[in-house]
């Protein structure tokens, strides 16, 4: 976990973690233009790679398929909320809030509807494709629950995945 808060930060992170949430303006404000280069191996690239390949290939053919936007995006989220109550309705242990909030303060600024302009990834953990998150990816909750089984289930738990993220040099 982060290091021992000074009281400052300690209060900024509660700050952050109980701000209501309020939808921008526009579609434009949620673009995150963020690309981080990674070191990541090579069986990693031709997963990734077949990934995003099967999501292109579903994307085109649901496209082809269905009226025109039917089958578009999932609508942005305009609920309320805060990021202290999303983590706990995803069911997120209090005492991984400082490693969620870590990486969705550099993920999305804890916008639920930020989308990656390149990749098309989306929510508050920029899930990529945004199709991979059972619900919808802009659903604060549904993006969570989704970050939580996959933080667990490729790094061990939350703080494995922001030691992942410290030692990558990620920001």
């Amino acid at each position: 976990m982060p290091s021992a808060p000074a009281d400052a930060e300690s209060m900024a992170f509660q700050e952050r973690i109980h701000q209501e949430f309020t939808p921008n303006v526009s579609a434009e404000a949620d673009l995150v233009y963020t690309e981080v280069p990674v070191e990541i191996s090579q069986d990693e690239q031709r997963r990734v790679k077949a990934e995003e390949e099967a999501a292109a290939a579903a994307k085109k053919a649901a496209e082809e398929s269905a009226a025109p936007q039917a089958a578009g995006a999932p609508p942005k989220y305009t609920g309320g909320g805060s990021p202290a109550e999303w983590m706990a309705a995803a069911g997120i242990a209090e005492s991984d809030w400082g490693y969620v909030d870590y990486i969705a303060s550099k993920e999305s600024g804890w916008n639920p509807n930020a989308t990656n302009a390149s990749s098309g990834a989306c929510g508050l953990i920029q899930a990529n494709p945004c199709s991979k998150v059972p619900g919808s990816g802009y659903d604060p909750v549904d993006n969570l629950r989704w970050a939580n089984g996959y933080a667990v289930s490729r790094y061990g738990s939350w703080a494995a995945a922001y030691g992942f993220w410290t030692s990558n040099h990620w920001w």
